[in-house]
């Protein structure tokens, strides 16, 4: 099996791009759009975690974890993404710097896919990213762990995880 991804100078691993697959890519990236501007969204749209996965390893876009480093090693995180985030600490304190700290990551114009634990602050990070000139932000919808159940716990009602996607736990 050969290797679908690359490493770049700074450790970040990224998928390595899957021939064939930028008419799919397309395809799901025109349909978020079509669903934001319908429900009214301030960024171009939302995806389901498999979807996401699809764009990530097309190459089409790159995923950006917006969840605390704690949350990140103690949880689990996505091994193809960049972290900028969005909190911090265990009281989540918004993070001042985080569109600049986007903006040394990504270009403005990059399809940009923002991963949380369900979905919540990547909306809120998708938000604040396209107010700040970003143009093709979208959410990771269900996030990393997704919602709670009923017995108010995550990991059974979607999600990366739930949906068998690659992560890794330190």
């Amino acid at each position: 099996m050969l290797d679908s991804s690359l490493e770049t100078s700074v450790g970040d691993v990224v998928p390595a791009p899957i021939p064939g697959s930028a008419d799919l890519a397309e395809t799901l990236l025109d349909q978020a759009r079509r669903q934001a501007r319908s429900a009214g969204l301030p960024y171009a749209g939302g995806l389901s975690p498999v979807d996401a996965w699809s764009l990530i390893q097309s190459g089409r876009a790159t995923l950006v974890d917006v969840r605390t480093n704690e949350e990140r090693k103690f949880v689990g995180q996505v091994p193809a993404g960049l972290h900028v985030a969005w909190a911090t600490g265990t009281s989540l304190n918004r993070n001042p710097r985080f569109v600049k700290e986007l903006e040394a990551k990504v270009k403005t114009d990059a399809v940009v896919l923002f991963l949380c634990r369900s979905g919540k602050r990547s909306a809120l990070a998708a938000e604040a990213a396209a107010k700040a000139g970003f143009t093709q932000v979208f959410n990771i919808l269900e996030g990393f762990e997704g919602e709670l159940d009923e017995a108010q716990r995550r990991g059974g009602l979607g999600g990366w995880r739930f949906r068998g996607l690659p992560w890794i736990q330190d």
